[in-house]
């Protein structure tokens, strides 16, 4: 740990932050192992923030558990359309509210508690949800994406306290739903009004990286209908499948000339391929031997920061009409664009922002390595925190995992305690600490 910037007896704290953290590497194991127990699919979280709400409280945090107003969400710019009910569906916020005298910087650690589907259950080595342990790896549905990052922001607190000390400055610890579909709960917490110097969202980065730059995302549905006929005269009909299909393919050629390198943003130049248009879901048909009348996907676009919602809306919508118009048989065909989740924009972060700055000073004193300013091709909450709330946000959390949204999730168990390490670390730094009693 480099000591150029503190006095030599901070140095010695921050050392001795390092070790409490160290030393509840059996507990956050326990905790992310429950944790990952809790099968947190979109509209069944509420176990686990149950357990979460009892975890907070258990450190001596105050516990905002709140269900989500979307009729307030609606007259917010970052809003996006819902899939489900909110009913009975809440964030929770764990809040430190410093005892001793107020210094430093106020802080939000934010994660999501909500996890994608597993897939086919028969490719996972064991249950998606078992949370076991092998080695240094924890499995399961949620174990990287991101309940690692939630159990690190916890631990890092715990360390803390542990100590006798305590964050100078307010410190909110948000577990958050639906930041796979809309991020409406992330959004939900800002139209509360929790605010604050800055915010770090613990989601899983690539090793040695922050991520401080996303792009923009959008999830729609074109529904298609054709033209049915029995199949012995197929060629009489039009199919809903080819033709939903043959739309996709021109879309796939907007994705293209996105990824053309003079049409990239700057923070994707040398990226491989930033741009991603994914047809992530297809239901169509009714009848082997039926040309189907029917069809439905469900598509993710990527697009870049620069470009915004209603710019990528128009642009995808001009080649689908041209696409319509171009095909010999549209004359049988209907579509529609129906839109329904992400409508998120993207965001950028100055590398010398004063969050980045810090963050990446502890990662440097505390790991010995430099991190890098990263751009992902996705979304994650800290939009909100940047385009809305004036709350400089980057993401930092475990970095050591694989197979997220795919089969046989895992994460790092070192990388974890690491990244609880730093966030202690940060806290202390960033918010000042005060002794406790």
């Amino acid at each position: 740990m480099q000591e150029t910037t503190t006095t030599p007896e901070f140095v010695a704290s921050e050392t001795a932050i390092v070790a409490a953290a160290h030393a509840l590497r059996g507990e956050a194991v326990a905790m992310l192992s429950e944790l990952v127990t809790h099968p947190s699919l979109l509209g069944q979280e509420q176990s686990a923030q149950s357990f979460m709400a009892r975890a907070f409280a258990g450190l001596g945090l105050q516990v905002d558990e709140f269900q989500i107003d979307e009729e307030k969400l609606k007259a917010h710019p970052g809003y996006s359309p819902s899939l489900v009910s909110y009913e009975g569906r809440t964030n929770v916020v764990g809040i430190h509210r410093p005892s001793g005298p107020f210094k430093g910087k106020s802080l939000i650690f934010n994660g999501h508690i909500d996890v994608v589907p597993t897939g086919a259950e028969v490719l996972w080595t064991g249950s998606p949800f078992s949370g076991r342990v092998e080695g240094d790896r924890l499995y399961g549905r949620g174990a990287s994406d991101m309940k690692a990052g939630i159990v690190a922001y916890t631990m890092a607190y715990k360390a803390l306290r542990s100590m006798g000390l305590e964050p100078a400055s307010p410190v909110y610890f948000q577990s958050v739903i639906e930041e796979e579909c809309t991020g409406n709960g992330a959004l939900a917490c800002l139209v509360e009004g929790y605010r604050a110097d800055a915010a770090v969202i613990t989601e899983p980065v690539a090793d040695n990286g922050v991520m401080t730059c996303q792009m923009g995302v959008l999830w729609l549905a074109i529904e298609v209908l054709g033209k049915p006929v029995h199949a012995s005269v197929a060629q009489t009909g039009v199919g809903a499948i080819d033709f939903t299909m043959y739309l996709f393919g021109e879309l796939k050629k907007l994705e293209a000339r996105w990824n053309a390198p003079s049409a990239r943003y700057r923070s994707y130049a040398h990226h491989q391929h930033p741009v991603n248009f994914n047809l992530g879901k297809i239901s169509g048909g009714e009848w082997a031997s039926s040309v189907p009348s029917a069809c439905r996907a469900d598509v993710r676009i990527g697009f870049y920061p620069d470009m915004k919602v209603g710019k990528a809306k128009a642009e995808i919508e001009a080649v689908l009409a041209a696409a319509y118009a171009a095909h010999p048989a549209h004359a049988a065909l209907s579509y529609q664009v129906v839109y329904g989740g992400f409508q998120a924009d993207g965001c950028d972060v100055p590398p010398d922002a004063p969050i980045v700055v810090a963050i990446s000073q502890c990662h440097k004193d505390i790991v010995g390595t430099e991190l890098v300013p990263t751009a992902f091709t996705g979304t994650t909450d800290a939009k909100f925190f940047n385009l809305y709330g004036d709350t400089p946000a980057i993401c930092y959390g475990p970095s050591g995992g694989a197979n997220i949204h795919g089969i046989d999730e895992w994460v790092s168990i070192d990388s974890m305690v690491q990244t609880v390490a730093v966030l202690a670390v940060f806290m202390a730094r960033w918010c000042g600490v005060n002794r406790l009693g």
